[in-house]
C-alpha cells in the first residue's frame, strides 16, 4: 500500500481491497476516535492497544512507511528507465482488480449499474481535470493531506493523482519526503546544521502539516467509509467498482509526459533539477512495435498478480475457517 499510493493512479486502497483486509481497515480506523483519546490520556495503553486493533493496524503502517521508503525507491527505478513495462502491470493489477470485485457482487440491480456508472464516471472527470499550480500554503497543505489520503480509503481514487491535480505533488511526495529522509540522515550522523537551513525547515513544516492533514482525513473518511459500508454495502462496492474502472484512463500505459513551463516557454524543474509534470498525452499503441506486445505481457502479468493475492487470500481463509471447525 505505501509504495501503491506514492504513484500517480494507482490507489492503495486496491491493494487493500484485493488483498480482502479493507472492511478491517475502515473499521480499525474508527477506532481511533474520543475513546481512545480518553485510553491514552489515562495511561491504559494495552486496553487502548486492543481497543484499536493495535496488531493489525501496527503492521499495516510499518509495512506501508518500510515500503515507502524502499519499495517505492524501485518503483522510481523502474519508472524512469522501464515507464511503459510499469504502467502495463499496474493496469493489468487493476483490470484484475475490477474482475475479483465483481465477480463476488452477487447482485446486478437497476441502483447498482446506476452506481457503477456514477463511479466511472467520476473516476474519467478526475483524469480529465487540469492541474493546478504548486502552493506551499499550510492551510492548503492540510488541506492537501485531507484530500490526499483518499488513496488509502477509497479504492481507484489515487492520492498521488489528486496530489498532481492539485499542484502539490512534487512539494508533498518528493522535495518534502526528501527533505525529510536528508534530515533523518543528519540526525543520525548528529550534525544539525540543517536547522539554519530555511528551506529544509520550511520543507520540514510543510511535511509536518501534510502529515496532520493526512491524519484528519484518515480517521474521518474511515468513519464516513465506516457508515456507508454498515448501511449501503452494495451501493459502496458498486461504487468502487466504478471509481476502479473509471482510473483506468489514469493509468493508461501508453502516454506521454507533458512537463509544467513557465510565461516563457521554459521547463519548470524541482530540487533535483528533474522536470515537473503537468499532465500526460494519451495515445493507441503502434501494434507494428515489439514493445506493444512486451506491455501486453506485463498487462498479463499485472493481472495474474492480483489473481494469485486474491488465490492465497481465498486460501489462507479457507485454512483459518478449517482449523475453526476442527476445535471441539
Amino acid at each position: 500500500m505505501g509504495a501503491a499510493n506514492k504513484v500517480p493512479g494507482v490507489s492503495g486502497g486496491v491493494v487493500a481491497f484485493v488483498a480482502g483486509f479493507y472492511e478491517e481497515f475502515i473499521y480499525s480506523l474508527q477506532k481511533i476516535n474520543l475513546k481512545a483519546g480518553k485510553l491514552l490520556i489515562a495511561g491504559r495503553f494495552r486496553s487502548l492497544y486492543h481497543y484499536i486493533n493495535g496488531k493489525f493496524l501496527g503492521l499495516l503502517i510499518l509495512g506501508m512507511l518500510i515500503s515507502y521508503f524502499s519499495v517505492s525507491k524501485l518503483l522510481d527505478y523502474l519508472i524512469v528507465h522501464y515507464e511503459l513495462y510499469v504502467w502495463s502491470a499496474f493496469f493489468g493489477m487493476i483490470i484484475g482488480s475490477i474482475y475479483y470485485i465483481s465477480k463476488d457482487f452477487d447482485e446486478w440491480s437497476r441502483r447498482s449499474i446506476l452506481f457503477v456508472t456514477l463511479g466511472i464516471i467520476f473516476g474519467v472527470a478526475i483524469s480529465m481535470l487540469e492541474p493546478a499550480r504548486e502552493n506551499d500554503n499550510l492551510w492548503f497543505v492540510f488541506f492537501c493531506g485531507i484530500i490526499g489520503v483518499s488513496g488509502m480509503t477509497l479504492p481507484g481514487l489515487s492520492g498521488s493523482f489528486i496530489l498532481i491535480l492539485l499542484g502539490n505533488y512534487v512539494l508533498l511526495l518528493v522535495d518534502s519526503v526528501n527533505a525529510l529522509y536528508d534530515t533523518m540522515a543528519d540526525i543520525v550522523s548528529l550534525d544539525f546544521s540543517f536547522t539554519s537551513n530555511e528551506s529544509r525547515m520550511h520543507l520540514l513544516q510543510v511535511m509536518i502539516v501534510f502529515a496532520l492533514g493526512s491524519l484528519a482525513g484518515l480517521v474521518s473518511l474511515s468513519h464516513l467509509l465506516g457508515f456507508v459500508l454498515k448501511n449501503y454495502k452494495k451501493d459502496t462496492f458498486a461504487t468502487i467498482i466504478g471509481f476502479i474502472t473509471g482510473s483506468l484512463g489514469v493509468v493508461w500505459p501508453w502516454k506521454t509526459k507533458i512537463y509544467k513551463t513557465d510565461e516563457a516557454g521554459e521547463y519548470l524543474i524541482d530540487s533535483h533539477g528533474d522536470k515537473i509534470i503537468d499532465n500526460y498525452n494519451r495515445f493507441f499503441p503502434d501494434f507494428t512495435d515489439t514493445e506493444t506486445y512486451l506491455a501486453i505481457f506485463f498487462i498479463l502479468v499485472g493481472i495474474f498478480i492480483v489473481l494469485g493475492l486474491a488465490f492465497y487470500e481465498k486460501r489462507e481463509h479457507a485454512r483459518k475457517q478449517a482449523k475453526l471447525e476442527k476445535r471441539p
